[in-house]
């Protein structure tokens, strides 16, 4: 994994598989013969023993044009977005403090590849059910939708996406004076903005 610059670098490997796990829901890029396409969709990571994200997992309608795109050019980029969210000055004691972003990101450069198996796309659905629905109260199960799981089957295509390169920038706060820190926090918690200030206090290790 390459490193983002300055403070802003993952502690580990395990905060990019935080980051895709609490967050799945990324953009799918793709260019070739001059184009760009992009379709959002859920993907899951496959880590391993060194918990590294390895691939991407996921799945396309077989009538987005981008499976055929992808076919050609298998090489694409995955976009990840964390919490994030604007810090306004006027939180501040110190009002000459500038307005910034904070958020979490990564971009994951992949070479992706289509499997036609059945029994494939069934766990793959199985897998990604389960995770989205665990801890939910009366939590749903593929089984529930009975014959229509197998006819919305046929019309989605699975891919699994190796892992080549990614960047991954946790900008949280970590270069803030410890008074400023405080003053966004606060203004986070007011604002009603949790997931941000939870992952600014996680990845800063501040309390």
């Amino acid at each position: 994994m390459a490193p983002a610059p300055g403070p802003f670098a993952p502690r580990s490997d395990l905060d990019v598989v935080s980051l895709v796990r609490e967050q799945p829901l990324a953009w799918l890029v793709s260019a070739g013969e001059g184009a760009f396409m992009s379709t959002l969709l859920p993907v899951m990571p496959v880590l391993d023993e060194r918990h590294r994200i390895t691939h991407l997992r996921g799945h396309l309608s077989r009538r987005n044009d981008q499976v055929a795109h992808l076919k050609r050019y298998p090489r694409a980029r995955i976009l990840v977005l964390g919490p994030h969210g604007y810090v306004s000055p006027s939180w501040m004691h110190d009002r000459t403090q500038a307005p910034t972003w904070n958020y979490a990101s990564a971009a994951f450069d992949v070479n992706l590849g289509f499997s036609e198996d059945v029994a494939g796309l069934e766990a793959h659905l199985r897998h990604m059910v389960g995770t989205m629905e665990a801890d939910r109260p009366q939590s749903w199960q593929v089984d529930e939708m009975g014959p229509r799981m197998q006819r919305l089957a046929r019309g989605i295509i699975a891919f699994e996406a190796e892992v080549l390169a990614v960047e991954a920038r946790f900008k949280l706060g970590q270069d803030e004076r410890d008074d400023v820190f405080a003053d966004i926090l606060s203004g986070l918690e007011r604002s009603g903005d949790d997931a941000l200030a939870t992952w600014m206090r996680r990845f800063a290790d501040r309390n």
